[in-house]
């Protein structure tokens, strides 16, 4: 089975290579093998290679940085799976793509379902909706995965890698207490569409799914434990507290939702999956460091 993944270079995408490294119909497509601003590009690729399955895990994430280049977050998100989404419609291929709990407000009191409403308060998220419109709208066979708080060892920054510098030039960090989710360790996610991809092959699906770990904290309680484990692993740490704080007392240009937590009961039961809690996937991060 062929298998194309746009992203290669990202936290699930260098996950997903690791995966897949002894298959030989596994094509891994970073940027400079096609630049997803070229929609040519990404047209002329699915047409070369006419694969049986493309996953989806590039994505223009810098929340902030959306607010001041809505065009290019559009262009990332939206309009590049438009037209991944038609090419694969094109050779009857299944088209996997991750979208974002950013597609929500975060207005919720309890775990967001795959049928509830969408509502994304920043460009970031509207442009991840307006992606997973478009697959819906043109294609017949789609996956479409939305995590939340991702974090992993490649990719160029996450939550963790933030803390750990911050960790190493304050004594003190100031940490958001008042918004809610679930960091999920892009292994996992990589783990999950690999038995999905192993499950139902090219068999056609029109579905979405939620998936992150177990469990639910706020970015203090995130943060707090990233220290502890960081302290336990021996790492050379100046910082000796970790402060909550209000979402107002950090002012950023994107609004965030304040509710993040995904329901991921219908991936576990479809796919029979037992999912790590965040702890325990945090804990196992360290130690393959």
């Amino acid at each position: 089975m062929k298998i194309i993944l746009f992203g290669c270079e990202g936290q699930v995408g260098k996950e997903m290579r690791h995966l897949f490294q002894y298959s030989p119909d596994f094509y891994p497509i970073n940027r400079q093998k096609v630049d997803l601003n070229l929609e040519q590009k990404i047209r002329e690729c699915i047409g070369e290679i006419k694969p049986d399955i493309v996953i989806n895990a590039a994505a223009y994430t810098a929340v902030d940085k959306a607010e001041s280049e809505p065009e290019l977050a559009l262009q990332i998100n939206g309009i590049a799976p438009k037209i991944m989404a038609e090419e694969t419609e094109k050779i009857r291929a299944k088209f996997i793509h991750i979208s974002t709990d950013y597609v929500f407000d975060g207005r919720a009191n309890k775990p967001y379902l795959e049928t509830d409403k969408t509502n994304p308060l920043g460009v970031y998220g509207k442009t991840k909706l307006q992606g997973e419109e478009n697959i819906r709208a043109i294609s017949s066979n789609f996956v479409i995965i939305r995590t939340a708080w991702v974090y992993g060892k490649y990719g160029k920054s996450n939550f963790v890698k933030t803390m750990l510098k911050l960790g190493q030039e304050r004594e003190t960090i100031r940490v958001v207490m008042d918004q809610t989710g679930c960091p999920t360790l892009a292994e996992n996610i990589a783990k999950v569409i690999k038995k999905i991809i192993e499950t139902r092959g090219k068999d056609s699906q029109q579905e979405i799914y939620h998936l992150t770990d177990l469990g639910v904290c706020s970015w203090y309680d995130f943060a707090v434990n990233i220290i502890k484990n960081a302290h336990q692993k021996g790492y050379d740490l100046r910082v000796k507290e970790v402060l909550p704080i209000l979402t107002e007392e950090y002012p950023t240009p994107a609004k965030r939702p304040a509710y993040s937590v995904l329901n991921t009961s219908k991936i576990r039961r479809e796919y029979d999956l037992t999912l790590p809690y965040w702890l325990e996937s945090l804990e196992r991060y360290f130690y393959s460091l």
